[in-house]
This record gives structure tokens, C-alpha cells and sequence, in this order.
């Protein structure tokens, strides 16, 4: 098959596209022919190096978010409540693997497995032909879901759902933060906090960003540069905002923080601008304020996400597509700080 093979670290140049075997499944493995898959930020990161999650090798085929036909399905993959998987079934696929037998995997929480597997992330991924994967981590897609976008939402919309809904447990009423509204795994948290019934502030880059979270239902659109803080406060009649979803991290941190009325809560699910942080602590228990981390999604938000996403009224944004010989276009689409929505690579 053909596929996307990272050699070494450093700039588009160290993946390249080659002929390997076709990937061969296990009896308990489906064998899923990729019609799309999603670049992501850690696909850019390993790419970059160092290598992010443990047990990373070289060479590397990365894409963790995959949709395609099913090709084959070994003797034991069984199925699910619609029956055994069949050659020719339209599938989505969640990347978070785990090692399958300790407690953690068994509870339905692989992400925070000791010896976490990912699905192009530290195992051959979709950014090639073929995959095999567990059939557990097999999910059907409707017919009025399609493939291209249905790769658009297992990390993203995974990992928004765990922030948003698991961990930081928007209700209706509230009024939630979102900083860098237009990323990708903002762009599902708005739509989740505004389908909960909440009030959405979004915060982002550029005019085109805050027109995109207005569209997708956002009631106060600050530029990063505002008085975020006192624009939250003026929106909430001197209060501040119920909850701040941020992975943006140590750019902002502060005016998340900030921004919160007395017993607010901030959600914290990435470092892109820096990992370290200063904060006061008189600052945070004298306003009962919570600080959430949100860690990995489990199985059970998967399977829930992607029932809520089925049922409508929710949207992927995507920027483009790419093919397997396209690759130094798709990585400096994804980089742009003016990339907005996902970058698909098609097969």
C-alpha cells in the first residue's frame, strides 16, 4: 500500500510517500480501508520532535483521526449492537488504543493507560491506505454522516466533549469562556456548551475567526487583544463567566482566570503557549474558584459524542484536502496561524 512515512524529525521534508505492506489483521482486528483522515497539532509536534507520547519509534506513519470502508475483519473481531462488521461498512475509528488489559482500560479510560497506545500517534496510524485496528475502537457512520467529515471529529470533538461536558459540566444557563474559539477542538466546544443551553463568550485571533464562532452560535465575540475580563463582566451583569474552557495555556491563563465569578470554574486541557504558570493562591480560595484538569477522554465520551453529533444540529468545520502525494501543502495548511477548521488527507 501506499503510506506516509516519517524518518526522522524536522519539517515536511522527513515524511515521505512510499510502498509497504499492506497492514495484515489480527483475529480480533478490523481491516479498514481510510478515506479520510485528520491532521492534527501532534501530528505536527512529532513530526517536529522530540516525540511526544511514550514508546514513539521511528518510522512512523501518523493520523490518528480515521474514517473509511471497512476491507476485512479477522475471525474473532465480532461487532456491535448493529451486528459483525462487514466488507464495505462506513466506520470511524477512536485512535485511543490503551494497552487492553490493565485497570484503566478495563474501566473504559485507555487515555490514562500507563502504557497508552494511540492510533497514529505511537502505532501505525491512517495516513496511508489500510489500517488495522482493534475492532472495539470500530464505530459505524450513517449515511448522512459523510466519511470526510466524520474524520474530523475523534480527537477534537472527543476531547471538547470531556472538557465541556464530563469534566466541566456546562448547564444550561451558564456562561461559558472559550478561548481560541476557532481551533479545532474549540470549534466543538462552542457547539457543545451552546447546545447545553449555555451563553458562549469566544475569544480568538482575527475577525474571521470570531465571524465563524458567531456562526456557530457564540453570543459575545472578543478580539485576544480586548479587556476580556471587563467584556465578561459587562456580559454577566458584574458576575463573571460561569466556566473558562482554555488550552490555549500560559498566554491565557490569567484572564481565564479572571474572568470567573466567585466559584467559577476554569478548564484547563492544553499548553500550547507554554506550560508554566504563576498564580495566587489567596486569589483562587478566597473566590472558591476550581481548577479542572481535564485529561483524557474516555470510551464512554466517544460513544456519546459521536451519538450526539448523529442526531444533528452539530457541524465540522474542514479547510481542505489533501492527497498522500500532497503533503508539504497539508502540513503548512494545518500550521497557518490562519488555518481555520481541520486539514483532511485522502488516500
Amino acid at each position: 500500500m501506499k503510506a506516509l512515512v516519517q524518518t526522522g524529525f524536522g519539517g515536511p521534508e522527513v515524511v515521505s510517500l512510499r510502498h509497504i505492506a499492506d497492514p495484515v489483521p489480527g483475529p480480533r482486528d478490523v481491516l479498514v480501508r481510510v478515506r479520510a483522515c485528520a491532521l492534527n497539532r501532534l501530528d505536527v509536534l512529532q513530526r517536529r520532535g522530540p516525540a511526544v507520547l511514550p514508546g514513539f519509534r521511528l518510522p512512523h506513519i501518523a493520523g490518528m483521526d480515521v474514517a473509511g470502508h471497512v476491507e476485512a475483519a479477522g475471525d474473532e473481531a465480532g461487532g456491535d449492537e448493529a451486528g459483525v462488521f462487514a466488507p464495505g461498512d462506513r466506520v470511524v475509528i477512536d485512535p485511543t488504543l490503551g494497552c487492553g488489559t490493565c485497570g484503566r482500560c478495563g474501566a473504559g479510560d485507555p487515555g490514562h493507560c500507563a502504557a497508552v497506545r494511540v492510533i497514529g500517534g505511537n502505532v501505525a496510524g491512517g495516513f496511508a491506505e489500510y489500517v488495522a485496528v482493534p475492532a472495539r475502537l470500530v464505530h459505524r457512520v450513517p449515511d448522512h454522516v459523510g466519511l470526510a467529515e466524520a474524520a474530523a471529529l475523534p480527537s477534537t470533538w472527543s476531547t471538547a466533549w470531556h472538557a465541556a461536558l464530563t469534566v466541566g459540566a456546562v448547564t444550561e444557563g451558564e456562561t461559558v469562556l472559550v478561548q481560541a474559539a476557532a481551533s479545532g477542538v474549540s470549534i466543538a466546544a462552542v457547539q457543545l456548551a451552546k447546545r447545553a443551553g449555555a451563553r458562549v463568550v469566544a475569544v480568538a485571533g482575527s475577525d474571521a475567526k470570531l465571524a465563524l464562532a458567531a456562526d456557530l452560535g457564540a453570543d459575545l465575540l472578543l478580539r485576544n487583544e480586548a479587556d476580556v475580563v471587563a467584556a465578561v463582566r459587562g456580559f454577566t451583569g458584574g458576575e463573571g463567566a460561569d466556566i473558562a474552557l482554555d488550552h490555549v495555556g500560559a498566554s491565557t491563563w490569567k484572564t481565564s482566570l479572571d474572568s470567573l465569578r466567585t466559584g467559577g470554574r476554569l478548564v484547563t486541557f492544553g499548553n500550547t503557549t507554554g506550560d508554566e504558570v504563576t498564580i495566587s493562591l489567596a486569589g483562587v480560595y478566597h473566590r472558591g474558584l476550581r481548577l479542572l484538569g481535564s485529561g483524557a477522554y474516555t470510551e464512554a465520551d466517544f460513544a456519546a459524542m459521536l451519538s450526539a453529533y448523529y442526531g444533528g444540529g452539530l457541524r465540522t468545520v474542514r479547510m481542505a484536502e489533501y492527497g498522500l502525494d500532497e503533503v508539504p501543502a497539508a502540513f503548512a495548511a494545518a500550521e497557518s496561524r490562519e488555518a481555520i477548521g481541520k486539514v483532511l488527507v485522502r488516500p
